[in-house]
C-alpha cells in the first residue's frame, strides 16, 4: 500500500445498464430468475459497487501485485432500474484498519437513489492469495 492510501478518498463511477445485467441474466440456469422482471439485478449492483471501490483505491496500491477482495457488503437495493439507464456509484474510503478498508457507498440511476450502505475490502498479495487458493483447490 502506498502512502497515498488515506481516509477520505472518493470516487464516482458510471455505467449504462445493459440487458445482460438484469435479473433474468444473473443465473441463466435458474428457471425462477428467467421469469423475473428485467431490471438491474442486485447481484450485479453489488459487483458494480465493488468495481467503484476498486477503481477508487487501485492508484494507491502496488497494482497488480497488491489487490483487494471484498469481505463484507451491507447495502440496500431500494429501487428498480431498467436497462438503458446510467447508474452512478459514489464511494468514499472511511476507515483503514491494517489491510481492511471500509467504504460508504451509494448508487443513483438518475431517477432514484437505488442503493446505499457499507462495503469492506481487504488488501492481498495476489501471488500469496493465489497460492492459498490453489492449495484449497487440490482438496476437491
Amino acid at each position: 500500500m502506498k502512502d497515498s492510501l488515506q481516509l477520505g478518498i472518493k470516487y464516482e463511477h458510471k455505467f449504462k445498464i445493459p440487458q445482460s445485467k438484469t435479473v433474468p441474466a444473473l443465473y441463466p440456469e435458474s428457471e425462477e430468475f428467467a421469469v423475473m422482471p428485467e431490471v438491474f439485478a442486485t447481484g450485479y449492483l453489488v459487483g458494480f459497487l465493488e468495481w467503484a471501490c476498486i477503481k477508487a483505491i487501485n492508484p494507491h496500491l502496488d497494482w497488480p501485485k497488491e489487490q483487494t477482495v471484498g469481505t463484507h457488503i451491507d447495502v440496500s437495493h431500494a429501487a428498480a432500474t431498467p436497462p438503458g439507464l446510467e447508474v452512478t456509484a459514489k464511494v468514499e474510503l472511511i476507515a483503514i484498519e491494517g489491510k481492511r478498508l471500509t467504504f460508504i457507498v451509494e448508487a443513483h440511476d438518475g431517477h432514484d437513489l437505488i442503493s446505499k450502505g457499507r462495503h469492506e475490502r481487504f488488501v492481498i498479495d495476489k501471488e500469496k492469495f493465489d497460492a492459498r487458493v490453489q492449495t484449497k483447490a487440490l482438496c476437491v
